[in-house]
């Protein structure tokens, strides 16, 4: 029987759809199973074949625990602020709202195709105002919050204004900006402008000035990673440091809960350590040097105070505040010349240069407080303003970073002598090194040393132990239009936050989607964009009087914001009173499974822990975790071509030819090679663009033969296909059964559209199990033991490798388990029923339709997933080779009830045996039960 894919499939995604068949009830009786794939970003090239991978493995286990009782939630939506839309406005004029509309429809319309079990009727988009609202909300519920150390959590402001009007600061142990002291009495003598001011140390979500990546090009401030090698990723801009007021995020107070709570998830090991890498604990203590002929002190954070004794100099970061007052006149220009070169490199381009040290004098020394010893202080890119004190005491003999930089300027090299080993072990190029013999550490071992050592700060009065952490707090600002606007306004100069009654403030029209002449974000372009305070609305800027009238803030939140609560809105998205029912956020509480991509491991992840962490604190949700288990979905590659142009031409030369000449190897589109060769079309090469159209060729024997390589699959790079065309020719079911069998899922590995055809050849096979010629025919006779065998041997199988998520695998059995049954000529309904929902995760089209042609009238879907009974897989017969002196001679079939006696008595009585035998008796007979027979004569 002919196997029409695009009927079937077009006919069964229709169904679904008219009969919300994946529509997830709020069913609180039974047992809850959550599935999500991290929220994509609806771009306009669309989907290519290796976007699919991850929500392919996550389709297929949300259809298994549905098969198995769940009741399962899993949803679909669009992370659709950003810059790239933004960007596309910026050139064209047209609306981001616009094209993102544009772009999630095409996305919309492939998922489909691909026949995802997505509930559609929870589709979330970041850009609707109704989804923004909530994300306002939780800004404001952040501004309005502190954390308390004591309690370990967030805390209303209010419990802190209260701890003020009581006890002023003393007894306070909060995370905080600057350090501040007051009395009760001073808080309430205080104006309500300097409440506010003392408040914004303490607030969640607070603004303050901060180094940041600013692109001049694109008129906004970046995340880390939006830059690459100093340019923007997106156009190539240079990046520069900078300092501004920006909206930041005190995510550096739940630095060590973040840390804690990776011990409870189930995620990759790669991935926790990213993120315990970048939270960065460590122990030490914090230390201030005196600057000779200075009032000003530098303090050190350090993990070794033990080697105070070696520290021959002082490091600050360039940015550090201190350094304009202690550079010295001889030293300015060299100082500023190195700030400025500085500022065109991001931190973690600064981070990442661990061999190349530079750095400028400034003309100062720090004493040191041990030895009294001058010490000499430089600025230099290896130090970060952002980490520790924005300062380091440099002890060169132990650190190599350090001791390279003592070496490129000629500093002294001091080996700290002690008796611990590690510190011995790490001393670098110690015949340079001049020992410290301290009595004061002398023949103490690390921990005892440290511990002596911080004690003896503490006595001195010049600092203190403590922990450090890495991580910093998130910049939350964005000089961009299409973003969510901040609910804040301005009055004398100090934020408000909007009524949650005002909420969603949704994004106003402007006619320019770049800054104002004045250097204001996007947003100073419109015109009605000012908060009416008397009448709770926003109004015309021409009516800002600073009375009862005032400014919106301009910057928009970042990206992330968004995506950190997302998978929150899923639980509720059309509730219009909370972001989501107390009842429905319990009941569906973690992410049971989320799949999605490594690039991920700090940001987004942090971010959402994060915020999850707060609106529990708060008692809004009461998981302490967004997402138990993670697993993070390798690449599908893409093959991709090249051609060498000839420099300085437009002449172009064959692979094999190019190393004659000097050359540039430039992506080709693979769509402009003749078929499945190598070989470029070259005038479809010269239609392809412009600039090709006079191309010159040098071929070899008559061909133009491109250059291949596997690299990742990118629009950018030429070399992605598209699932469209695979679904035409080889069916969604072929696109989704081929991803899966090309290897293990956290895995990349590479594309070969003529693979496709082995795949299309199984499902061809198990249409045709159903068939007699043309004639659908599926007897009820009772199946044999041999095909119970077949069956129980796949649901065995694809039960282990569905639940390890060993998908690959469990493709594989599928194919030997029809051939099987075809070879047997198996169409007995007690195997073919099962049989196909067992395949429907994987292949859902197409089992729907035989699940129907076998006369059931509901969807196959939450058919319950067969049941394993080992019985049948007990072998009523084994077939023992037998092998005699190491050879093997014969098989013999036996029962698998004997003993191995028995079996060993057979075996010597065989009539195959006596002539082997010829009359001796065996020296050793091993009988190695159900698997072989060894004897030696």
């Amino acid at each position: 029987m002919f196997y029409d894919h695009q009927q079937i499939e077009k006919k069964w995604q229709k169904y679904w759809e008219e009969n919300q068949t994946y529509k997830t009830s709020n069913n609180t009786d039974k047992p809850k199973f959550y599935v999500l794939d991290m929220f994509p970003y609806p771009s306009g090239a669309g989907l290519h074949v290796g976007h699919p991978l991850g929500y392919i493995a996550s389709d297929i286990y949300a259809r298994y625990k549905r098969h198995q009782g769940f009741n399962v939630l899993h949803p679909v939506g669009y992370d659709s602020f950003g810059l790239p839309a933004e960007q596309y406005a910026i050139q064209t004029g047209q609306h981001p709202a616009i094209t993102t509309e544009e772009n999630i429809n095409r996305y919309e319309e492939q998922l489909k195709k691909i026949g995802f079990s997505f509930d559609w009727s929870r589709e979330v988009r970041t850009s609707d105002a109704s989804y923004y609202k909530w994300t306002q909300w939780i800004f404001i519920e952040l501004y309005h919050s502190w954390y308390n150390k004591s309690t370990d959590k967030a805390e209303p402001i209010q419990t802190l204004i209260q701890h003020f009007e009581e006890k002023g600061t003393e007894g306070l142990n909060a995370n905080q900006n600057d350090e501040l002291n007051f009395t009760a009495e001073e808080w309430k003598d205080s104006s309500d402008l300097d409440k506010e001011d003392i408040l914004l140390n303490y607030r969640l979500a607070f603004r303050a000035e901060t180094t940041v990546n600013w692109c001049p090009a694109l008129g906004t401030v970046l995340a880390n990673d939006e830059v690459k090698d100093g340019k923007s990723e997106r156009g190539g801009f240079p990046v520069f440091q900078k300092k501004m007021m920006q909206w930041s995020m005190r995510i550096s107070a739940y630095s060590e809960r973040l840390l804690q709570g990776l011990n409870t998830l189930d995620w990759p090991q790669p991935l926790k350590d990213a993120q315990e890498y970048w939270i960065g604990k460590s122990q030490g203590a914090q230390v201030q040097f005196q600057v000779e002929g200075h009032d000003e002190i530098v303090e050190v954070f350090t993990t070794r105070p033990d080697t105070i004794f070696g520290a021959t100099f002082m490091v600050l970061a360039p940015e550090n505040p201190l350094v304009d007052t202690i550079t010295t006149e001889a030293q300015k220009a060299e100082v500023d010349s190195y700030i400025e070169e500085t500022s065109k490199k991001t931190e973690r381009d600064r981070m990442a240069d661990v061999k190349n040290v530079s750095g400028a004098f400034t003309g100062s020394y720090a004493v040191n407080p041990f030895s009294g010893e001058k010490m000499p202080i430089y600025i230099s890119d290896y130090v970060l303003m952002g980490y520790g004190t924005g300062a380091v005491m440099a002890v060169p003999a132990h650190d190599e970073r350090d001791h390279r930089f003592a070496k490129k300027f000629n500093l002294d090299i001091k080996k700290v002598v002690d008796t611990d080993e590690d510190v011995q072990e790490k001393s670098f190029d110690s015949k340079d090194s001049v020992c410290v013999n301290s009595d004061f550490l002398n023949g103490l071992n690390y921990n005892d040393a440290k511990s002596k050592i911080i004690s003896e700060i503490e006595n001195k009065g010049i600092g203190h132990g403590t922990t450090n952490y890495r991580q910093r707090d998130a910049i939350f600002s964005r000089q961009r239009y299409w973003g969510e606007p901040v609910p804040i306004y301005y009055k004398e100069g100090m934020p408000y936050t909007l009524p949650v009654s005002a909420l969603p403030l949704e994004l106003p029209e402007v006619e320019k989607y770049l800054p104002t002449e004045d250097g204001d974000p996007p947003l100073g372009n419109a015109k009605v964009f000012a908060w009416d305070e008397a009448n709770q609305k926003v109004v015309s800027v021409d009516l800002i009087d600073d009375n009862t009238v005032f400014p919106l803030e301009l910057s928009t939140m970042p990206g992330w914001a968004g995506s950190s609560w997302y998978f929150l809105r899923y639980m509720d998205p059309s509730n219009d009173e909370v972001f989501a029912n107390k009842e429905l956020s319990d009941y569906w509480g973690q992410v049971d499974l989320y799949i999605g991509g490594s690039e991920h491991a700090t940001g987004h992840l942090l971010y959402s822990r994060f915020w999850n962490m707060f609106l529990k604190d708060r008692g809004y949700i009461t998981h302490d975790e967004p997402f138990q288990k993670l697993i993070n979905q390798g690449m599908i590659l893409g093959m991709s071509a090249f051609v060498y142009r000839i420099d300085g031409t437009n002449q172009y030369v064959s692979k094999n030819l190019s190393e004659n000449y000097k050359t540039q190897k430039i992506h080709v589109d693979v769509s402009l090679l003749k078929g499945t060769s190598d070989e470029l079309d070259t005038e479809a090469f010269k239609a392809w663009r412009p600039d090709y159209a006079d191309a010159e060729f040098i071929l070899e024997d008559g061909k133009y033969i491109t250059d291949r390589e596997v690299e990742k699959m990118s629009k950018s790079k030429y070399n992605v296909v598209n699932p469209d065309d695979i679904c035409e020719e080889y069916g969604a079911d072929g696109l989704r059964l081929y991803e899966m069998f090309l290897g293990p899922l956290e895995q990349s590995k590479p594309w070969n559209t003529q693979g496709l055809s082995g795949v299309y050849g199984f499902l061809k096979k198990f249409w045709n199990l159903y068939f007699n010629g043309d004639t659908f025919e599926v007897s009820d006779e009772e199946p044999t033991k041999a095909e119970y065998k077949v069956l129980h041997t796949l649901i065995k199988k694809v039960v282990y490798d569905i639940e390890n998520f060993s998908f690959n695998t469990s493709v594989s059995s599928f194919m030997i388990a029809v051939n099987e049954l075809q070879k047997i000529k198996c169409n007995k309904r007690n195997i073919l029923e099962p049989l196909a929902v067992i395949i429907s995760p994987y292949a859902p089209h197409i089992c729907e339709e035989l699940w129907s042609l076998l006369g059931n009238k509901e969807s196959v879907e939450f058919e319950k997933f067969p049941v394993l009974n080992e019985d049948y897989l007990v072998e009523d017969e084994i077939e023992y080779p037998v092998s005699v002196n190491g050879k093997m001679k014969f098989k013999i079939s036996l029962s698998a009830q004997l003993s191995a006696k028995e079996v060993e008595d057979l075996v010597i009585s065989d009539e195959k045996m006596q002539p082997i035998l010829e009359g001796k008796t065996p020296k050793k007979i091993i009988v190695v039960h159900h698997r072989i027979v060894n004897i030696v004569i």
